[in-house]
């Protein structure tokens, strides 16, 4: 059995302890990301917060990911590796944020 959840219902699923693992904007983001992987799959996808904060990692910036990625010198590189989910604002305009699908 599965349920539609929107986007409220979608945040308040993460737990307190995973609730700082996304940033609003990177839930959004990520959130947008599954919806369009699921209309363009036509499969469904289980929400999971626990597995979907093992999986994906929120990063404020390059300089950040390569505590993680020593040898990623760009997001063309990272892109090249894994899913890269970028970040916007409420404005619609693009931040130094991101989120990759852990490899």
């Amino acid at each position: 059995m599965k349920q539609s959840v929107n986007f409220n219902q979608f945040c308040d699923s993460f737990s307190e302890s995973y609730q700082k693992n996304f940033s609003y904007e990177g839930k959004k983001a990520l959130f947008n990301y599954l919806e369009e992987y699921e209309d363009g799959t036509d499969e469904e996808i289980e929400l999971d917060p626990v597995a979907l904060c093992c999986e994906y990692t929120e990063y404020k910036n390059i300089k950040e990911l390569q505590n993680s990625y020593p040898d990623i010198e760009s997001i063309e590189e990272l892109e090249e590796h894994t899913q890269v989910i970028k970040l916007e604002d409420y404005k619609g305009t693009e931040l130094d944020s991101f989120i990759i699908q852990d490899y």
